[in-house]
């Protein structure tokens, strides 16, 4: 088996939260999914987030949940293909309910931009140039 990334999210609302990633093109494996948790595919083989609820959550750690939408400790980063990918991701993605936390960022050989999602988690999207 292949390394993989698989981080854990804690969501409010499962069902929400699934909805609002699948219109961002995201899937779900309903093989490691239940009512507690649901296994996103961001990118096939390769980067995967688990959310779960907040209840499940608790049982993984020892400590108190951040609430995303008071304190972040992670910012989340993918990167795209192309500027046109980073602005259809966050078009997506405001349309779903999210929010962005700041206008894009063009630096000619590099272009990004961010969305908050239902839960205050914070995504950043990210195009370079090939020769960056």
């Amino acid at each position: 088996m292949n390394k993989q990334i698989i981080f854990n999210l804690p969501v409010k609302d499962l069902d929400k939260s699934k909805a609002f990633f699948s219109a961002l093109g995201f899937s779900f494996n309903p093989k490691f999914s239940n009512e507690s948790a649901a296994f996103m595919v961001i990118v096939d083989g390769s980067i995967h987030a688990m959310l779960t609820t907040e209840a499940f959550f608790k049982t993984l750690i020892d400590k108190p949940i951040v609430q995303a939408k008071e304190a972040n400790e992670v910012v989340i980063c993918l990167s795209c293909e192309s500027r046109e990918e980073v602005d259809r991701l966050i078009a997506k993605a405001v349309a779903a309910g999210g929010r962005t936390p700041h206008p894009p960022e063009d630096s000619g050989f590099m272009y990004d931009q961010g969305f908050e999602d239902l839960d205050g988690h914070l995504w950043n999207l990210v195009w370079s140039a090939p020769q960056a």
